[in-house]
């Protein structure tokens, strides 16, 4: 009896960790502290929720998905997140038990928070990757078990080697990446009418109907986009057509460079657009490297692996249903998470075999 009601006990932390999630999911990307006190609140009208409508699952099946203040829609995503986090803290505990589910509920719920942080925003807080590698190799050292040790020294040395494979392995994959696949060319037709336009601080860049934000299109300071122009004008006044230099504050073309900050609309007509990309994200490097910190070398190679083959498959679908679209892009945290999740849930044992196969396979030669 003690067993099924510790799993049910996991099931419910789990939503509770789910709705905490919720809150991360949110606050994080917009910059605002999960350690302000104010409660939790709309975001449509500003109306702070009740506890009682904060309920994890219940609340949101109730209310409908609605607010019960302004009626605004609350995102399914809410109550998924709960659901997702209660099936893997009961997962967690069925499979591993204790010592080892806390410490990968503690992984699976950074996995889960940087997953849907990464698919709406394109980024990876340092909160959960940095804050996460930290907590991994502190882990590490009071629980050895986790990285297949006995000694507390132990546990920690194996922990920060797979923290410093994991965010050397991509480091280098990020830097090869850029050398041999850094600039994106897409080419039109016709030319098609575009609009480089300045608000405030932030610009956007629209290219047809589809419309770039200025700061995602440049990950470094040396990163340079091209705009082949039929026709062009700066703040109405008409350049030579041609070739447009853009770097992230600057841009070059009818023999002068000007700077964006001074400039509010640049419009025009182009016929082709080379775009810098990146390989991934730096923020994949060190979630990488969080990764390993929690699970050791050997989860590091397997996570790759298979994440890999995940956002290959994804890639090709992004691609053939983006196909007409310049600035497509496709988050690959998700898919090291999906890594990961895979390595505590059984890939280890897969891991095992595949190597015991390939020293076979060695010794018959």
């Amino acid at each position: 009896m003690r067993e099924p009601l510790l799993a049910v006990f996991a099931a419910v932390l789990g939503a509770i960790v789910g709705s905490f999630l919720n809150a991360c999911i949110h606050r994080m990307p917009r910059g605002i502290s999960i350690g302000n006190p104010r409660r939790s609140f709309c975001p449509a009208c500003q109306k702070t929720i009740p506890w009682y409508e904060n309920l994890p699952v219940v609340s949101w099946l109730l209310l409908r998905g609605q607010c019960s203040g302004c009626g605004a829609r609350i995102s399914p995503r809410y109550v998924l997140v709960e659901l997702l986090t209660a099936l893997v803290f009961w997962g967690l505990w069925v499979t591993h038990g204790f010592p080892l589910a806390p410490v990968y509920w503690v992984l699976l719920s950074l996995l889960i928070a940087a997953t849907f942080i990464d698919i709406e925003h394109f980024i990876i807080p340092d909160e959960i990757t940095l804050g996460g590698t930290a907590a991994g190799i502190v882990l590490a050292c009071l629980v050895p078990a986790m990285m297949h040790a006995d000694e507390w020294w132990r546990g920690g040395l194996l922990s920060l080697a797979g923290a410093a494979l994991g965010f050397g392995l991509l480091w280098l994959v990020v830097e090869g990446g850029k050398l041999a696949f850094g600039r994106k060319t897409h080419k039109y037709r016709e030319p098609v009418e575009f609009e480089w336009k300045r608000d405030g601080d932030r610009a956007d860049l629209r290219i047809g109907d589809e419309s770039l934000r200025w700061e995602d299109i440049f990950s470094r300071p040396s990163d340079r986009m091209f705009l082949d122009c039929t026709e062009a004008a700066i703040d109405g006044t008409a350049v030579r057509p041609g070739r447009l230099s853009f770097h992230y504050d600057r841009v070059a073309g009818d023999s002068s460079t000007h700077e964006l900050d001074r400039i509010d609309i640049i419009s025009g007509r182009l016929t082709a657009i080379i775009i810098p990309r990146e390989a991934m994200g730096f923020g994949d490097v060190k979630f990488l490297g969080m990764i390993g910190a929690f699970l050791g070398w050997q989860a590091v190679l397997f996570t790759v692996f298979a994440s890999s083959i995940i956002g290959c498959a994804a890639g090709l679908a992004g691609i053939f249903m983006a196909r007409d679209k310049s600035g497509s892009r496709i988050p690959f945290g998700p898919f090291l998470a999906l890594g990961a999740a895979w390595w505590v849930f059984g890939g280890d044992r897969i891991f095992d075999w595949y190597f015991l196969i390939f020293s076979r396979g060695a010794h018959t030669f």
